[in-house]
C-alpha cells in the first residue's frame, strides 16, 4: 500500500461549512467548470458519488463514491472503478470559529512495475486538489 499525503492547508472559513459542501457531491456544479476539457470528460456527479474520463496517461474512466462521513471531520472516499484501486481521506480540524485545516491522504495499490510512474502524479495530484479545496467559497 502506497500512501501520498498533501501538505496541510488552511480554509478561511469555519470547519462545519467546509463538511457541508464536501460532504455532498452534488456541490460539485461548481467545480466542474474549471476542470480542463481535454483532459476530464463525462464528468456526472450525485450526492454519494462521481464518475468522469480522464484523457491523459491512459487512465481512463474513473468512479468514485463517500464511503464514510465524520460531520465536521472526516469524509472517506473509495474507488469503484479506477486503475489503480485506492481510498482517500479528507481530513478537516478547526482551527477556530472563522478557519480550519484540510489535509487529503490517499492509499493506493500500485503495482511495483507502476509506481515509478505514477507516484510523482499522484503527489502532484493531492497537492493540487488540497490547494483548490482551500480556496473554494463555501
Amino acid at each position: 500500500m502506497n500512501e501520498f499525503v498533501s501538505p496541510v492547508k488552511i480554509v478561511p472559513h469555519p470547519a462545519q461549512n467546509v463538511y457541508d459542501k464536501l460532504a455532498d457531491w452534488n456541490n460539485l456544479s461548481q467545480v466542474a467548470p474549471l476542470l480542463p476539457s481535454d483532459k476530464v470528460e463525462e464528468f456526472s456527479f450525485d450526492a454519494d458519488s462521481c464518475r468522469f474520463k480522464v484523457n491523459a496517461m491512459g487512465v481512463g474512466r474513473i468512479a468514485l463514491r463517500i464511503i464514510d462521513r465524520e460531520p465536521f471531520k472526516t469524509i472517506k472516499i473509495a474507488s469503484e472503478e479506477s486503475p489503480i484501486s485506492f481510498t482517500m481521506w479528507i481530513q478537516i480540524k478547526e482551527k477556530d470559529s472563522e478557519s480550519c485545516y484540510i489535509k487529503l491522504t490517499l492509499r493506493a495499490d500500485i503495482p511495483f512495475m507502476l509506481k515509478g510512474m505514477v507516484s510523482k502524479p499522484l503527489q502532484e495530484g493531492m497537492e493540487k486538489i488540497a490547494d483548490v479545496l482551500s480556496r473554494l467559497p463555501y
